[in-house]
């Protein structure tokens, strides 16, 4: 699946000249890399988990040339249930958008959601939902309408992303 995406992006629009400038960043107390096209902002901020309650959550974020590329990692507690952790980001991410694409997904072997949503004005985003160790993992890259970006930037971001540790959620 990452090799079509990976090919996807390089005919849609991004060439060799596109790769130069995107560089892997890797967060060990987070266990993931992924690559963005400058240095993340990160940030403290709260989730609101399927329960209702507020928890810590940590966004890693670059706004560039009308894109916006997003790391969530939220900690869940301990009696979170996968598929509702899941279901609710999912439910989260699609409000006020449509979703074209809503297939399996895994990285290594951490299984999730991937998505493509259009939103109501006209963005696109391809994101990817994990429940990994307690915690959602929420990836999104976002071409708005009055941007520059390629759809292939926003598909090459959300595809880079890999887990650290002995990653496995079966």
């Amino acid at each position: 699946m990452r090799v079509i995406a990976i090919i996807l992006a390089v005919y849609v629009g991004g060439g060799p000249a596109a790769a130069q400038s995107w560089t892997e960043y890797t967060y060990p107390g987070d266990a993931f890399s992924v690559a963005f096209p400058a240095e993340p902002k990160v940030e403290t901020t709260t989730y609101r988990a399927a329960d209702g309650r507020a928890v810590e959550a940590r966004v890693y974020s670059v706004s560039q040339d009308g894109g916006v590329f997003k790391m969530t990692i939220a900690d869940l507690p301990d009696t979170a249930v996968e598929d509702s952790v899941i279901d609710h980001a999912i439910k989260t991410l699609s409000q006020g958008g449509e979703i074209k694409v809503d297939i399996p997904h895994r990285i290594s072997r951490v299984y999730g959601r991937q998505l493509s949503i259009v939103g109501a004005g006209g963005s696109h985003s391809s994101v990817a939902v994990f429940y990994h160790k307690r915690r959602l993992y929420q990836i999104e890259g976002t071409v708005l309408p009055t941007g520059s970006n390629a759809t292939s930037d926003a598909i090459r971001f959300q595809q880079s992303l890999a887990f650290t540790d002995d990653a496995s959620n079966r």
